[in-house]
């Protein structure tokens, strides 16, 4: 049975229903070409490039890649914890990156909910579960007295698999999925129609993640809640999903419907994460030819590359070369064997062969930077102490690309400038106050 809605905060400023697709779909949520960069100037790192992709009402659209990739990161871009460099996001065709009016703000916590990692660290250890559960109903006033608060959240944590007498005690007296299952209740209670589930399994018992799983698919089933899952465990995001995006360093190299992905998994770093998969047979795995993703294998010099749609609502990234064996690869609809099993010393010599080129490339890559480019101290004391010098030193390792030794450089230059200043001001109130 679907819960009963609760009261809303007056007239919604989200329309009814968001802008339809070409493929009939209603999307709820979309991003638009969105870059996220954390820092500035030279020490800026940025963590979501150009990424785009769109969500229907009543999916579960998953996202995937290895840690680091940047998953986490749009997940808190989508309820405006991180903010935008570039690009926005919109949920129902209204933009909520940004600034927004406070009003619309609100709205976006009341449709946009998040369940977290750590069910420990997210949940307030000082708080009871009563407490953590009705924070949100009392933020927005989603209940008509104190008769109807209680009756939600005991609905609630009835329908998470808890009971009403758990609501009086404190997170640390549950075990890691009972405490998940208050993060969900936490979230649910709010009727959203949009929950961020940043890996809600991953710090989870195996003999407990499916308890979990088929909780959200039961809330999903009754209440035609929209998820996007962020996960790294490919063997649990298939059978969850309707569809998957594929992220790698912050790029969107691949989505598409998940058996689709799973079919033809048409990107170099896809196929290298679907091998990765471990097979429950100790033999097979053994044997199991690893295929290792090698990212100077393309070769963007001069035909840059574009996220493109190849048909059969399948989307990835490549120049258009690649685009066009992609291409040919799904109209040949010939399955993309992305695990294959072989002879013992053969998958051995290839996983090798596979691993020595990555290390390869990985070398080649730090060999670009100059031999002599150390960033020394010596350099750094130097220019303290000769600023001038220092900071003409500086501007010579810049033109010659030591990067590390200029900022040495000029970090020493900028102290010694710094400090010469402080000595002579010093002195000239030292001296005024003598002549006084």
């Amino acid at each position: 049975m679907a819960r009963t809605k609760g009261k809303k905060e007056g007239r919604s400023l989200f329309p009814e229903h968001g802008p339809i697709a070409d493929n009939g779909r209603e999307i709820l949520l979309s991003l638009k070409n969105i870059d996220i960069t954390f820092g500035k100037g030279e020490n800026a790192v940025r963590a979501v490039q150009d990424a785009s992709f769109d969500i229907y009402k009543g999916e579960t659209f998953s996202l995937v890649g290895e840690s680091g990739s940047g998953k986490t990161t749009i997940g808190r871009a989508v309820i405006r914890v991180n903010p935008l460099a570039t690009g926005e996001i919109d949920y129902k065709g209204v933009r909520i990156s940004g600034k927004i009016p406070h009003a619309l703000d609100r709205e976006v916590i009341r449709n946009v909910q998040m369940v977290f990692q750590d069910p420990a660290a997210s949940l307030n250890e000082r708080a009871t579960v009563d407490y953590i559960i009705s924070e949100g109903l009392y933020n927005f006033g989603l209940f008509e007295n104190e008769a109807d608060r209680v009756r939600k959240v005991e609905n609630i944590i009835k329908e998470v698999g808890l009971l009403p007498e758990h609501l009086t005690r404190y997170p640390h007296e549950f075990s890691g999925g009972q405490r998940q299952r208050i993060g969900i209740a936490r979230a649910m209670v709010m009727e959203p129609e949009l929950v961020v589930a940043d890996e809600p399994i991953s710090a989870l018992d195996v003999s407990i993640r499916a308890q979990v799983l088929n909780l959200m698919k039961k809330f999903q089933r009754e209440d035609d809640v929209t998820y996007l899952f962020i996960a790294h465990d490919l063997s649990v995001v298939r059978f969850i999903s309707d569809r998957i995006g594929v992220i790698y360093k912050g790029r969107i190299v691949e989505v598409a419907d998940a058996e689709e992905l799973f079919d033809f998994p048409l990107h170099p770093y896809t196929h290298s994460l679907i091998s990765a998969i471990p097979i429950p047979d100790p033999r097979l795995e053994k044997n199991k030819v690893q295929y290792v993703y090698d990212p100077s294998q393309h070769d963007y010099s001069e035909d840059k590359p574009e996220f493109v749609c190849i048909g059969h609502d399948h989307w990835v990234y490549g120049n258009k070369k690649e685009i066009e064996e992609y291409k040919a690869i799904r109209e040949a609809g010939v399955p993309v064997k992305a695990i294959t099993i072989g002879d013992p010393e053969t998958a051995a010599q290839e996983q090798a062969a596979a691993i020595d080129a990555a290390e390869a490339a990985a070398e080649a890559e730090f060999l670009k930077a100059p031999v002599h480019d150390t960033g020394s101290f010596w350099y750094a004391l130097l220019s303290f102490l000769l600023p001038i010098p220092g900071f003409i030193a500086g501007a010579i390792f810049r033109r010659h690309n030591h990067m590390r030794n200029y900022k040495a450089c000029k970090k020493g230059a900028l102290i010694g400038i710094i400090t010469v200043g402080a000595i002579l001001a010093i002195l000239g109130l030292l001296v005024v106050a003598a002549v006084i």
